[in-house]
């Protein structure tokens, strides 16, 4: 599975970013390429202030607020749009994210210049000069092939920000990542209340789409790939931005104990835990979103399930269930949504 120039003092006297737990996982390499020790951000739940990942690209202190910005992923640029922010956008370095969105902000998204059709070479971020370098992962800062780690960014004059989740030895949730990378960005700006009515408005749709499903307590399964009982059947452990939103729609993760961003299930423990949700996570298979929910419903490892049983099956696009996105109200909806339909 699958972000910097000058701040407001005050921004600056309290921000240190970290990790994005969403899009980490698996076996990338954790290693610190900012150089930064980790920190703490306030939260926007009002909590106290939540301890970050010092994995996650720190923010380097600029002298002013950013006026040229390359993000790392369409995501981000959405971010920056619904901001009002869309005109400091001089190109993103990937059109990943994309898909999802429509109407207007769809419409400005494709007028965004793409820099690289790959995963956003170094040489094309750092041509375009920019203040400030912004993704919905840390893993966008060198830990894809050909992208620019914070000491190139660095060197070069650019400041990098990441969506970043908390340290924590708990299971997620909540989708905090996103507000806290909303705040990060407007407080950058010097846009802090505009961030703050992005935040509620967020919050009001996560509540409007829970209203019936909340208190449901459904068991939920998360799946992007056919399961295989001699290779284990992968999923989305409890440290997922997936597991925070599979908990606001009323589901508990059948996973959610592993704290990892990517867990493993043996055969044995889906039947004890009898998903009465299974959440398809689309955009990692060739195969279309119908042929993999088809697919995976016709898995003898999952025939005596409820959600099998009773067609209880829904296909989220990984972009808005396992990254920061505006879109994640929408993937909270879907879910609560099939997690009443079991209730």
């Amino acid at each position: 599975m699958t972000s910097r120039r000058i701040l407001p003092s005050a921004f600056l006297a309290t921000l240190t970013i970290a990790a994005l737990a969403g899009c980490g996982g698996g076996s990338m390499d954790h290693s610190d390429h900012s150089g930064h020790s980790a920190g703490s951000s306030a939260s926007p739940t009002g909590a106290a202030d939540v301890v970050t990942d010092p994995t996650c690209p720190a923010v380097v202190s600029l002298e002013s607020v950013p006026e040229r910005v390359v993000t790392m992923d369409a995501g981000a640029a959405a971010f920056l749009i619904e901001l009002g922010l869309g005109d400091t956008v001089v190109g993103t370095a990937a059109p990943d994210f994309k898909t999802d969105f429509s109407g207007d902000i769809r419409a400005q998204l494709d007028a965004v210049p793409v820099l690289d059709h790959g995963q956003g070479s170094a040489e094309a971020v750092i041509a375009s000069d920019p203040d400030l370098v912004t993704g919905i992962s840390q893993y966008e800062f060198g830990g894809f092939d050909g992208t620019a780690s914070v000491d190139q960014l660095e060197s070069a004059g650019s400041a990098a920000l990441s969506a970043c989740g908390a340290v924590q030895d708990v299971p997620v949730d909540n989708i905090d990542e996103t507000y806290r990378y909303i705040s990060a960005l407007s407080d950058a700006f010097d846009v802090t209340e505009r961030g703050e009515e992005l935040i509620d408005r967020i919050r009001t749709q996560v509540s409007d789409a829970t209203a019936a499903s909340r208190d449901a307590d459904v068991p939920v399964l998360s799946l992007s790939s056919v399961p295989d009982a001699g290779a284990g059947i992968n999923t989305n452990g409890g440290s997922s931005l997936a597991n925070g939103i599979i908990t606001l729609a009323g589901g508990t993760n059948i996973a959610r104990d592993q704290l990892q961003d990517f867990a493993s299930l043996s055969a044995e423990a889906v039947t004890e835990a009898n998903p009465a949700v299974i959440v398809v996570v689309s955009g990692f298979a060739d195969s279309s979103d119908e042929d993999l929910k088809a697919a995976i419903m016709a898995s003898p490892l999952l025939a005596e399930t409820d959600a099998v049983k009773n067609e209880n099956v829904v296909v989220v696009p990984q972009r808005i269930l396992l990254s920061p996105s505006l879109l994640n109200a929408d993937a909270v909806q879907i879910i609560a949504d099939a997690v009443a339909n079991a209730s």
